[in-house]
């Protein structure tokens, strides 16, 4: 075995396992020792992230006013609603790991996931307005980013489709509704105003303004105008196979219309007249 074939510790340039594309830049005991300096802080970027999480705090507070009529007091909604308990404990894990802290932000992410039965990798990027309605089952990738006023339902999968350390989670704009149990997989861009049916399979990019169904999801309806600032439409959404069927039947019912003219036509061109002996015409 070649000496390349091999990592080393960037940190204690300790030898690592065999190199591939999923090899690790540090060591066991380097990523164990937590080593982290608070003095090489860029403070003014620290004091933005701080803040960020309480601006956050109040737009994922009001979303979930905002979409889940069953929300009376915001004593509730902080201890009584999963998708809430996640996504602040989100908000806090992505803040450490922002700023390279090791272990903690998984360790929060684990918490949350154990509390509330959503997974969200501290190192997804979502925006303002954020909700998950109940929340059970969902899973956010690592490398996901998630555009403001998103509201996702239990059983959502954003997940990756590669092993490799590369974008591999899916981009959702501003807008966007994902019905309960849809799984959206690889880096498809999901444009803004765009609603995902529930139980659909997400493969491919998808324009904004669109209704996607199905499995793999296709594109059945497009919208002219942007839906509204809350759309929690995920139930309406059309049928296309039911779609499919009506557009054949009227198709049939108008060759149907078409040999019976013709065949009403030719009758009316020649006609018989049988006399007492069966002739004439």
């Amino acid at each position: 075995m070649e000496f390349d074939d091999f990592l080393n510790c960037l940190n204690c340039g300790k030898r690592l396992d065999k190199k591939s594309e999923q090899a690790v830049s540090h060591c066991t005991e380097c990523i164990l020792k937590l080593d982290f300096k608070t003095h090489s802080l860029d403070h003014t970027q620290f004091d933005r992230n701080l803040q960020s999480i309480l601006d956050f705090f109040i737009s994922d507070v009001n979303a979930a006013f905002n979409k889940d009529p069953a929300a009376h007091t915001i004593l509730e909604v902080l201890t009584s609603y999963p998708g809430i308990k996640a996504v602040l404990l989100y908000r806090i894990a992505h803040f450490f790991w922002i700023l390279n802290m090791p272990f903690v932000p998984r360790y929060i992410s684990d918490i949350a996931r154990e509390l509330t039965a959503i997974d969200i990798h501290p190192g997804a990027e979502i925006g303002g307005d954020f909700f998950i309605d109940h929340g059970a089952g969902v899973v956010i990738g690592e490398t996901a980013e998630i555009g403001n006023n998103v509201t996702l339902y239990s059983g959502v999968v954003l997940g990756g489709t590669s092993l490799k350390r590369e974008k591999r989670h899916p981009t959702l704009g501003d807008n966007v509704v994902v019905g309960s149990g849809a799984k959206i997989l690889g880096p498809v861009i999901v444009g803004d105003n765009v609603r995902v049916g529930a139980n659909s399979v997400v493969i491919n990019d998808v324009p904004p303004h669109c209704v996607v169904v199905g499995v793999p999801g296709k594109i059945v309806e497009r919208l002219d105008e942007k839906i509204q600032k809350v759309d929690l439409r995920h139930g309406d959404l059309p049928d296309p196979i039911s779609m499919a069927v009506t557009s054949l039947d009227r198709r049939i019912k108008e060759l149907e219309s078409r040999i019976l003219k013709y065949s009403e036509k030719k009758q009316e061109d020649i006609e018989f007249y049988y006399g007492e002996y069966g002739s004439g015409i």
